[in-house]
């Protein structure tokens, strides 16, 4: 099993920023890409942003211009800046990975915990 573990979420006020991480961590295994979805109250997960292994990002439109994804592939960490931060993006972000293990034979997809982060005056 591959587990994912965000930090960074909190509090802070429209116009603000903040920096997501996660950390992949488990047995052997080849991470083939890293994302970011968020769920906010009374709406369905969403996709926010993925990077492939080979650095190949994906940003929706809604955050495009605001938010960056980033990795460090040596650590199996994935980072999402967060700049000018709106109330509309309160919600709780997850982290998903999709990885092969070295004992498996197919790729699977993998998801954190979540980190809350709320946009308020």
């Amino acid at each position: 099993q591959v587990q994912l573990v965000e930090s960074g979420g909190g509090l802070v006020q429209p116009g603000g920023s903040l920096r997501l991480s996660c950390v992949a961590s488990g047995e052997s295994f080849t991470l083939f890409g890293m994302g970011w979805y968020r769920r906010a109250p009374g709406k369905q997960r969403e996709l926010v942003a993925t990077i492939s292994h080979d650095g190949t990002t994906n940003t929706v439109d809604s955050v495009k211009g605001r938010f960056a994804i980033s990795s460090d592939t040596a650590k199996n960490t994935v980072y999402l800046q967060m700049n000018s931060l709106k109330p509309e993006d309160t919600a709780t972000y997850y982290c998903n990975c999709i990885a092969l293990l070295t004992t498996g034979s197919s790729k699977n997809s993998y998801w954190g915990q979540g980190t809350q982060v709320t946009v308020s005056a």
